[in-house]
């Protein structure tokens, strides 16, 4: 049985390597406070070896076969499969999350490796192109090089992995840094999972550390060539603005205002149902989590009726307790946060018609109704089992209301007409729109990430090849040219 909690180092060029700072980071469960394993902080000379180490080891890994990297990447996802009691553990621990989210989650991490077995031959394969005076054209994909990727602490194992796997599997090294909250899960298990299964060192480095001692330099970095990162929209911005002063391609998935829209004629108990999954699944931490539930005036009462009366039986506790739903946020900062939305919305007049209780890290729902889509409230992404219910007048109403927002990730839609709910899904301004399902929705086969202030790129299979590789043309001239000059 591996003991992941000792894994609390940095893995730098294959080597689990002691941070050099001289400080640490207890790494706590948010519910107990309890100490789950203290990391040694590496420093910023340790990371610019790593990306060094990093882009030395690609020039290597990218000559390798499809074959080979197949076979590694089918023994990192056995190993997290013979791991998985233990992940989930470490996983729910870290994050705070009910046991079901660690299996979603450690299901969703191998869902994304094991969908990256049918990359490893989508790279130095020529495309055939039209010929033209006697030149052949040929296309070909070749590994970017070294990708820079930073994960956040909610989905921390599967929000690492989808960049992870797709990278190694495309011929690229990555440097990676987990949030050092969920150090283990987001890159710790990950790195070992790796080294058992043979990657060569040097391909994945795993710093643990933090903003104090790195400050940008996991941005500016002249060894890497894009920056994957999920987490807030702020620090998308300045990812961005760094990225673009360097031409460096960026990979973003940032915050979310997810509108849960229900129209006239939907059916309120399966609306409710889903309302309740895509609202407090992880307690609310979760991009794509229902920030707005838009409800149309003719089912406006039955919907918020039987919404709140269902709130009020969602279990919450000890995540070890198999039938918790809803946790601890993932430090007393960000509680102090929700409450601090939560009192502000009530000195501004929002309507709350029911009050949660603050347990240590951890609130059950609160539920705001009649609630303005301009009111503060209303345009700020809680990450906090916090419901914000707004009435609509019509569906129009409804879509206008859903596109007031400055973000754009990901959105729903509740009818009985699927294919005026299509149609609709079309008008809101969003990356993803689902039909008759809650916002959170994730597969490493479709196309994944948000529109305005919600990120650029898309992760998922066909798409993340474009992200993570460079397009060459070779022409080959048959018939030797004659020139004007």
């Amino acid at each position: 049985m591996e003991r992941f909690v000792d894994l609390n180092k940095s893995f730098i060029d294959g080597v689990w390597t002691e941070g050099k700072t001289g400080r640490t980071f207890e790494d706590k469960n948010p519910y107990d406070q309890s100490t789950i394993t203290v990391f040694s902080i590496a420093t910023v000379d340790q990371l610019h070896g790593a990306f060094s180490s990093a882009k030395a080891a690609q020039k290597e890994w990218a000559k390798t076969t499809p074959t080979e990297r197949l076979a590694i990447l089918k023994k990192a996802s056995e190993f997290l499969k013979n791991n998985r009691e233990e992940i989930v553990d470490i996983i729910s621990q870290e994050t705070g999350g009910s046991i079901i989210k660690a299996n979603v989650e450690l299901d969703l991490t191998l869902a994304y490796l094991d969908a990256s077995f049918e990359l490893v031959d989508k790279i130095d394969q020529s495309r055939d192109m039209p010929e033209m005076d006697g030149k052949k054209n040929y296309v070909y994909r070749l590994p970017l090089g070294v990708i820079t990727s930073i994960s956040p602490f909610n989905f921390p194992m599967n929000l690492s992995m989808r960049t992870i796997a797709p990278a190694l599997a495309l011929g690229n090294a990555v440097v990676h840094k987990p949030d050092l909250q969920t150090g283990l899960a987001g890159g710790s298990i990950i790195a070992r999972a790796f080294e058992v299964a043979g990657l060569p060192k040097g391909v994945l480095q795993v710093i643990q550390s933090d903003l104090q001692e790195l400050g940008d330099e996991m941005l500016t970095s002249k060894d890497s060539g894009l920056i994957s990162f999920t987490g807030s929209t702020p620090v998308g911005k300045h990812i961005g603005e760094l990225a673009g002063k360097m031409l460096k391609r960026v990979a973003l998935e940032l915050g979310g205002n997810n509108p849960f829209i229900v129209l006239a004629d939907a059916d309120v108990d399966r609306a409710v149902d889903a309302a309740i999954f895509g609202k407090f699944i992880h307690q609310g931490q979760i991009c794509m989590i229902i920030n707005r539930l838009i409800i149309h005036k003719d089912v406006y009462d039955e919907f918020v009726e039987k919404f709140i009366a269902r709130v009020k039986s969602v279990p919450y506790g000890d995540p070890k307790d198999a039938k918790t739903i809803i946790g601890p946020l993932i430090n007393e900062k960000q509680a102090d946060k929700a409450m601090s939305f939560i009192e502000e919305a009530k000195a501004e007049g929002c309507k709350l018609a029911l009050e949660g209780k603050r347990i240590g890290n951890l609130l059950t729902p609160f539920v705001f109704v009649d609630v303005d889509n301009r009111s503060k409230l209303a345009q700020t992404e809680l990450f906090a089992p916090i419901s914000t219910i707004i009435k609509a007048d019509s569906d129009e109403h409804a879509i206008e209301l859903a596109n007031d927002t400055e973000y754009g990730l990901s959105s729903a839609i509740f009818t009985n007409d699927l294919d005026k709910g299509r149609k609709l899904g079309l008008t809101v301004e969003s990356g993803m729109t689902h039909i008759n399902d809650q916002t959170v929705n994730d597969s490493p086969t479709v196309p994944f990430g948000g529109t305005k202030a919600s990120g650029m790129g898309r992760f998922g299979n066909e798409w993340i090849v474009e992200e993570f590789t460079i397009t060459k043309w070779i022409s080959v001239q048959t018939n030797f040219r004659k020139y004007p000059f």
